[in-house]
């Protein structure tokens, strides 16, 4: 099985009398043990230029077992915006909280990010401007990096480690990831919902089937951007890369695709001779002149950690049975 292409990419333009475009919106945002999150992320909200009157905020408590829903709802009570509080703790996993908010969402366009990203002012306004043309199913925005101080933080920042722009290339089929993804809620009702027991993986799966459908296309507004801290430390960063490797394993029993291949031990014995006898001299010099950065010294190393921590949490995965149910409205 295949599927074409079809996201478009554009420059959206800072907002303006152009943007006229105001549809109901629903914003969903899985929360998990969130509580410190929520004390950046509720100005980021307050703070959108969508019109208030046209946009709701449904934050879904995933069993926490921090304080997160006590917070929610004082926000809901107090914020000048529609904040509603829920709750889902039948299924712990970011999918379920998901299809829990768009089952009592009233808005025509269903917008996701995520508790720990932050939304700049002009998100949500760039973010669903592309929903007027009736062949849009989904837009994507970009995901950037908030400021970070750790060496691994660079370093994924310098990776571009989170941007849409290695998913919306994907050679399978185009996606886009929840942290910042709006979909029209026809697509869903078509396509059905997220795989609740999903733990990852679960936003390619998503935007496939509302392709393989037929259903519309999956657009690009690059300037519609949330920010996103990286992982800071070295097992968090490892956990991620596994992550995407479950997320291969899940997606190949899935849909067939390809699973990443391993690195000979010739192969990483080649790179790492290559390294210490080329780029260390050559980038340690460069270093003395201001010219390069502990970061360019270390990039291959560090390359060859990621693909083995991904390459791992493939092999070690395997896609539970009642991960290939699909919720349905």
């Amino acid at each position: 099985m295949s599927y074409k292409s079809n996201h478009k990419s554009h420059e959206s333009h800072a907002s303006d009398s152009s943007h006229n475009y105001f549809p109901k919106v629903t914003v969903v945002i899985p929360i998990y043990n969130g509580e410190e999150d929520l004390y950046e992320l509720i100005p980021c909200l307050l703070a959108q230029t969508y019109p208030k009157e046209n946009v709701e905020y449904l934050l879904v408590d995933n069993n926490s077992s921090d304080r997160t829903l006590t917070c929610l709802q004082t926000a809901a009570e107090h914020c000048p915006i529609q904040i509603r509080p829920l709750s889902e703790i039948q299924i712990q996993s970011s999918y379920a909280a998901r299809n829990t908010g768009i089952r009592a969402a009233t808005g025509e366009i269903i917008a996701f990010t995520d508790a720990d990203c932050r939304p700049q002012p002009q998100w949500l306004e760039l973010l669903v401007q592309d929903f007027v043309k009736p062949h849009v199913a989904m837009v994507a925005g970009e995901i950037k990096a908030l400021p970070g101080t750790t060496f691994l933080e660079k370093f994924a920042d310098r990776e571009e480690t989170l941007s849409q722009k290695h998913t919306l290339a994907n050679k399978f089929c185009p996606y886009a990831q929840t942290a910042n993804l709006a979909i029209r809620r026809i697509a869903l009702e078509k396509a059905g919902l997220f795989r609740p027991y999903l733990t990852t993986g679960g936003d390619a799966d998503i935007c496939w089937r509302i392709q393989q459908e037929g259903i519309g296309s999956l657009e690009f507004a690059a300037n519609a951007i949330v920010q996103h801290r990286h992982r800071a430390t070295l097992p968090e960063f490892a956990s991620q890369w596994r992550r995407y490797g479950r997320s291969n394993r899940y997606l190949h029993e899935l849909y067939g695709i390809d699973l990443m291949r391993a690195i000979t031990v010739k192969e990483c014995s080649f790179r790492l001779v290559r390294w210490i006898l080329k780029e260390v001299p050559k980038f340690s010099f460069k270093a003395i002149l201001g010219k390069a950065s502990l970061l360019d010294i270390l990039a291959t190393p560090l390359g060859l950690f990621t693909a083995r921590a991904r390459y791992c949490g493939q092999m070690q995965a395997q896609l539970p049975e009642k991960a290939k149910i699909i919720d349905w409205l």
